[in-house]
């Protein structure tokens, strides 16, 4: 079975990337349209769309994402996604699943070129871009974005493993980047976020992706920011997402 797998992966990963990559040259042009005629909302409704097909495009790799939340988010208050962050496909079903909630990304600045749609949508969405080698612009965009997303009552997702794991064991988490949002967004919500099983669509490289991969992504119970101190706050946070990707993967323990 390992070896048919094997087998079937190079073709069907150049399908699953044809597709893909036809999806971000052809929202491309529609992006643009919709931002610069009928503006953010329109924009916004064209980028949801376009990351429920990329996450549907995963069926050509006979992967699918299972979602699963059984709390209440919060409504009409700011929010901060708090997220592991294991391959590319963390972030289609995101859109996809959380639509509603418009998730905005903080993002390394490298990405805000380059890639047809997805730094169309970095540049011209609520997301922030920072520059990992110039600590103070990291600083100031991270403060920036804070003040917007308590201002407009925005979705913002942050990834403070600070690069993706290769394994189902995150990365320490860096508090740095979270603290400074919480400290200009005191009236969010911290939501944790744990996603299972992206990283094996990945686990041989770009080239070829996993095939039959079951790909899990969880809400965990809504955090009032200013209920706790922050301390405190960051480490029920990691804990909750650890843990559950601890009962998925015992053995990586």
């Amino acid at each position: 079975m390992a070896q048919f797998l094997k087998l079937i992966s190079y073709p069907l990963s150049v399908i699953h990337y044809f597709f893909f990559g036809l999806l971000l040259l052809v929202f491309h042009p529609i992006q643009w349209l919709a931002f610069n005629v009928f503006g953010k909302n329109a924009h916004r409704e064209t980028v949801i769309v376009l990351n429920k097909c990329l996450t549907f495009s995963l069926y050509f790799l006979f992967s699918r994402v299972k979602f699963i939340n059984k709390h209440k988010i919060p409504e009409n208050v700011p929010l901060i996604i708090v997220s592991n962050h294991q391959s590319t496909y963390d972030i289609p079903p995101m859109y996809a699943y959380l639509g509603k909630y418009y998730p905005n990304f903080v993002s390394k600045i490298e990405l805000g070129k380059g890639i047809p749609s997805v730094s169309y949508n970095l540049r011209h969405g609520n997301n922030v871009l920072i520059d990992r080698k110039d600590r103070r612009q990291s600083i100031n965009a991270l403060m920036n974005f804070g003040e917007k997303i308590e201002k407009e009552k925005l979705t913002a997702v942050i990834f403070p493993e600070g690069t993706r794991s290769k394994t189902a064991v995150p990365k320490p988490f860096r508090e740095n980047g979270l603290k400074m949002m919480v400290k200009k967004a005191p009236s969010c919500f911290v939501i944790p976020l744990s996603i299972n099983n992206s990283w094996r669509l990945v686990r041989k490289g770009a080239f070829p992706l996993g095939v039959g991969i079951k790909v899990t992504m969880e809400v965990h119970e809504p955090i009032k920011a200013d209920s706790i101190p922050f301390p405190e706050l960051m480490e029920k946070t990691e804990n909750q997402i650890k843990e559950a990707l601890l009962k998925l993967n015992p053995t990586e323990a």
